[in-house]
């Protein structure tokens, strides 16, 4: 399917074919992006069973991209889209950060950053939730499905 150019549904589109390229790597299928200025500056995907590294999440991966192309640790002007929820880790890494936008498609009721009562990101993050939460949760289960 095709999304308007530039569309937080074609940034969502591309963080679910990072997504892809884990589910290729038997990962969880999660994948992130981080845009500014309408271009993807970073890319990402879980990684932790390939680099045996439980921080190797796709969000965290994505967030180091920017930093080092940026040259510089906020990324205040930056938005993430991500295709499941960050869970804790990331969301203290992108409250660190000082993320501007945050959009994910898929909830994490067991893990995911809501879970707790504080709040975890930056006061000054926008959060927007629910971008092709189908095709972000379909991905999730038909994995988790494959494995059980």
């Amino acid at each position: 399917m095709t999304y308007p150019l530039f569309s937080d549904e074609y940034f969502m589109n591309e963080a679910l074919k990072e997504a892809e390229k884990a589910l290729a790597q038997d990962e969880v299928p999660v994948g992130a992006i981080v845009v500014t200025k309408n271009r993807i500056i970073a890319r990402g995907h879980n990684m932790t069973q390939q680099l045996d590294d439980v921080t190797a999440h796709a969000e965290m991966i994505a967030l180091t991209s920017a930093s080092n192309f940026l040259g510089a640790k906020y990324l205040n002007d930056c938005s993430m889209y991500v295709t499941l929820e960050p869970c804790l880790m990331c969301a203290s890494a992108l409250n660190w950060a000082q993320l501007g936008r945050l959009f994910f498609g898929a909830s994490d009721d067991k893990a995911g950053y809501h879970i707790v009562e504080h709040p975890v990101l930056h006061p000054k993050t926008e959060i927007t939730f629910g971008i092709l939460e189908e095709e972000c949760s379909v991905l999730l289960t038909q994995f988790f499905k494959q494995k059980r």
